[in-house]
């Protein structure tokens, strides 16, 4: 039976974001959180009632229309209108996994009860995800300043009836789609007033990006440490780098806990207690804790931000019962995002930088190896190109990590003259982190190979590791097709299971 996840009662974790991104539970609504909901309408429409003053996108036109003003008989109209004229998404569709995640983060916005709409539009975005219908939602399209107009457009098209859905991986139109659903699917909306603005305006497409690549990034820091490891075993290096006290005076939290975890990995391994002629490493085998432990640091901050980000409200405007008020101000404006975004793609990035030169270090035809990591160096070329294909992912890597945040353009006629364009931050920080899976599995593959030259056995979690990927990716006798087994590296990193309790982030 599917498992029910309860949205709006408590801030959600990383793992139960894992589960909604993959459409792997059924979402409910928290019973306060929809009488939070309901109150803020109410008090929305009595506002409405009591006041001659026009309120901004409620009874007004939006961005620099926002002085036309709106005759009661067209807030419907005007609402609907906005939905169908902001969906101007383009480029390359966005997964189905952020697309699920926009959805419930839509929700979880709402919950806060400061928005002003009915509980009929949350039931039916639950409805919508619980039916396993997906929103088809392009890539470009958002500045990120006034919520993310566009991509929020698509997403909620099909709500009304109209746009277009994925449906068991095929993409419909939403009326077929609906049809085929049956009870199953969500009852189309005729939108109240505010209510296409509180869905247009939000982060929740920022957030959504933010909040996967954090799970990727958790993953990524967890590999990272332990192909360096494994690395450093295979490349005949000390341990002695990884020692507790050194990291001690130089307390950065980030780097005690990678030099702890590879003092742990490394400490069975009987190959690290040696006897070595060479007195020192290279940085990237040395400097591991300090390169890897600063990202970790970053991590940490960014996930600080995106856990505040999405528990908040961040439409416009806020209705404000207490202060008898409804104020049309900022929350949709992407800019802490957009730093983040743009620090963690710098710091994921560092993780493949630092992976790429232990492999060129591995295949240098140093410390007892073979150039290349293969068997009779010149009729095989072994790894030799595999290293090329990470600098030229590294590489690229730098070229993305250019900031989205420090850009801005003006739009809606000068009403929105500064944005952030987190949006861009977001889609480039996916990139980065496909990338950085590629460089990894590039690494595990060189270490493995390496190991399995010097026929020693490996010992604790890296033998585990060790022979889990030898028996899906064996030993090269002799030149092979590389292009599959690189991308049977990725994929390896990218789903193998690992316990919520061995990621430090």
């Amino acid at each position: 039976m599917i498992q029910k996840l309860q949205i709006g009662a408590a801030p959600l974790t990383y793992l139960q974001y894992e589960e909604i991104a993959a459409g792997s539970v059924r979402l409910e609504l928290d019973s306060d959180a929809a009488e939070r909901i309901e109150k803020s309408r109410h008090f929305l429409e009595e506002y409405t009632r009591s006041t001659s003053t026009p309120i901004y996108g409620v009874n007004t036109g939006f961005g620099a229309l926002c002085n036309v003003e709106v005759d009661a008989t067209n807030l419907s109209k005007l609402q609907t209108n906005l939905v169908r004229s902001h969906a101007c998404g383009a480029g390359s569709e966005i997964s189905t996994e952020i697309v699920r995640l926009m959805m419930a983060l839509k929700i979880q916005s709402f919950a806060v009860g400061v928005s002003g709409i009915r509980l009929e539009v949350v039931r039916q975005i639950l409805s919508m995800y619980n039916s396993g219908a997906v929103p088809v939602i392009y890539e470009l399209g958002s500045l990120g300043a006034s919520g993310d107009l566009a991509p929020l457009a698509h997403m909620s098209l099909p709500l009304l009836g109209e746009g277009e859905v994925r449906l068991h991986g095929v993409k419909y139109g939403t009326k077929k789609a609906l049809a085929e659903l049956g009870h199953n699917g969500w009852d189309a909306l005729t939108l109240a007033s505010k209510e296409g603005l509180a869905l247009l305006n939000g982060t929740q497409f920022m957030s959504a990006h933010g909040i996967y690549a954090l799970i990727q990034a958790r993953r990524i820091d967890y590999f990272a440490d332990q192909i360096a490891a494994m690395s450093t075993l295979a490349y005949d290096g000390r341990i002695e780098p990884f020692t507790p006290g050194v990291h001690l005076t130089r307390p950065h939290l980030g780097q005690i806990m990678t030099a702890k975890r590879l003092h742990q990995w490394l400490e069975p391994c009987l190959g690290m207690h040696k006897t070595k002629e060479h007195v020192q490493d290279p940085y990237s085998f040395r400097c591991i804790p300090q390169v890897h432990g600063a990202s970790k640091g970053v991590i940490r901050h960014v996930m600080s931000v995106f856990e505040v980000e999405v528990n908040s409200a961040t439409d416009n405007p806020v209705v404000l019962s207490k202060e008898n008020a409804v104020v049309s101000a900022g929350n949709f404006h992407g800019q802490p995002l957009a730093l983040a975004l743009d620090y963690a793609a710098m710091a994921i990035h560092e993780y493949g930088s630092i992976s790429e030169r232990r492999v060129y270090q591995l295949i240098s035809g140093s410390r007892g190896l073979p150039p290349f990591l293969v068997k009779r160096p010149g009729i095989n070329s072994g790894l030799m190109i595999a290293q090329y294909t990470a600098a030229s992912m590294v590489s690229q890597n730098k070229q993305l990590c250019a900031p989205a945040c420090v850009d801005s353009i003006e739009s809606s006629n000068g009403q929105e003259d500064h944005v952030s364009m987190g949006a861009n931050a977001a889609t480039k920080l996916l990139r980065i982190i496909s990338n950085v899976y590629g460089v990894l599995g590039i690494e595990l593959l060189n270490a493995v190979q390496a190991l399995w030259l010097r026929g020693e056995d490996v010992e604790g979690e890296l033998g585990q590791l060790y022979q889990e990927f030898l028996e899906i990716s064996p030993a090269i006798e002799e030149d092979v097709y590389l292009h599959s087994r690189m991308e049977l590296a990725k994929e390896f990193l990218k789903t193998r299971l690992i316990s919520d309790d061995s990621i430090l982030l």
